[in-house]
């Protein structure tokens, strides 16, 4: 099955057969090894032809290039030589066409231009107040349930935060359309039939984005003009400093790209934090104090100390180093490449691997354990290779909603630590699926104790 490849050389065009690698199977390559377990499958790969191999998946032949230093290269992209359009598109263009993710150079730099207005400290602090109206009914009722699944139990908050936090909307009978046609558009991304035929993944994706392109169109006219401090009404109104604004259509499909990345990266990272935390309730402890030190008035978490709570955020990190929520990243070449000796072809899909960055033992120290003091100035934050840490990827296309990400996950421990502890079943671990995005595959059962007896 594997075809190893010959010496590479710089006489005549570079071609992907002189990259070591593998076609796999006959139609299907290595696509199901990859669905079956991707982190299995790459250190196989690397194993064999090493840091840089070529694969075929999704029947798309590609190269991969491994470590923090490939990384750098590719996202950092100094001289233009990868499209992020044409990297995802083979996966995203028919559910999440001209989204942020999938711009490049001079375009996508004046879209991200005029969509940062929704990210400034002003629109932040007013995300940040529905945010802390919103979390403590949400967290009473799992209070109240007690024992549940964590991870569909996230999901459900989540989706119900971007419906108010990004819509300005109160949750209602669309609610559960809309959680349902996303979860349709995430899934159909890696499904292997890549058109729309009835009955599959793709079929249902393309299905639940035209329900939600209709249903964000409804809205749009009067958003223009009413003053609101959800994201979708900034988007509405942005402008940059010439006055230029967005389309409808491109409101839409900046929308439905944000409320997906928001909604799911948030469920994911989360999840593994709410894990690791019922794994190590030493921090859990820790975490209460460094709360309880602020002095919250009912447990409303100020904006302005938001910066305060270190640990929390050492916490989330390391949560999003053991489980990236975004586990590839693909580009493809516009012009032939050189990197580690070897030459890539014009119009190849280039992909780096966060999970096998983040989980390399030539890198982190036990990869496998959680430490959130590596992100500490004592822990060499400082040393590390800069991109050997990506959960929201680098250079041009760095994550617009990192800081976004990083407020939500804080008023959550904000508001659910002081009151519950968090709990696992005796002896209890589990196991995360890759992709998609990364997710325990029990749901991660859990139960929540009051702390006030």
């Amino acid at each position: 099955m594997s075809d190893h490849a010959e010496q590479n050389n710089h006489n005549g065009p570079a071609r992907l057969k002189d990259i070591p690698g593998t076609s796999g199977w006959p139609i299907l390559g290595n696509t199901l090894q990859v669905l079956n377990n991707p982190e299995k499958f790459n250190k196989e790969m690397v194993a064999t032809y090493g840091q840089i191999f070529r694969s075929n998946s999704f029947f798309q032949n590609s190269v991969n290039l491994q470590g923090p230093d490939a990384n750098e290269f590719v996202l950092m992209d100094k001289g233009k030589n990868f499209s992020s359009e044409k990297g995802w598109g083979p996966w995203l263009e028919k559910l999440f066409p001209r989204g942020l993710m999938l711009m490049d150079f001079d375009h996508h730099k004046a879209h991200r231009h005029i969509m940062a207005a929704a990210f400034k400290t002003g629109p932040m602090k007013g995300y940040m107040e529905r945010l802390n109206d919103e979390i403590p009914l949400r967290i009473q009722a799992w209070g109240e349930k007690k024992n549940f699944e964590f991870y569909p139990a996230i999901k459900q908050l989540s989706l119900e935060l971007a419906t108010s936090v990004f819509l300005g909307l109160e949750n209602g009978p669309e609610t559960n359309k809309v959680n349902t046609a996303l979860t349709d558009m995430v899934q159909a991304a890696i499904g292997i039939v890549r058109v729309p035929i009835p009955g599959s993944m793709m079929y249902k994706g393309v299905k639940g984005r035209q329900f939600m392109v209709d249903f964000l169109a409804r809205l749009i006219p009067e958003r223009r003009n009413k003053p609101g401090d959800d994201i979708f009404t900034q988007l509405c109104q942005a402008q940059d400093e010439e006055g230029n604004c967005f389309t409808d259509q491109e409101i839409i499909d900046h929308m439905i790209f944000l409320w997906m990345a928001a909604h799911d990266t948030i469920t994911s990272s989360v999840t593994t934090m709410v894990y690791e935390l019922g794994r190590h309730t030493d921090w859990q402890d820790k975490l209460v104090a460094e709360i309880a030190s602020l002095s919250l008035n009912d447990d409303r978490l100020p904006y302005e100390k938001m910066n305060d709570l270190v640990l929390t955020e050492y916490c989330f990190k390391e949560a999003l180093r053991m489980n990236p929520p975004v586990p590839g990243m693909p580009r493809r070449t516009v012009r032939e490449v050189e990197f580690g000796g070897y030459r890539i072809p014009a119009n190849t899909i280039v992909s780096i691997n966060p999970v096998a960055t983040h989980r390399d033992p030539s890198i982190w120290d036990s990869p496998e354990k959680f430490d959130p003091m590596r992100f500490s100035p004592e822990g060499g934050v400082k040393q590390r290779h800069r991109y050997a840490w990506i959960p929201f990827g680098g250079g041009a296309h760095m994550c617009l909603g990192l800081h976004f990400a990083y407020m939500q996950a804080k008023v959550i421990m904000a508001h659910l630590l002081p009151h519950y502890r968090i709990e696992l079943p005796e002896g209890y671990s589990t196991k995360f699926q890759i992709m998609p995005l990364i997710k325990p595959l029990d749901g991660l059962p859990v139960t929540l104790t009051s702390r006030n007896g």
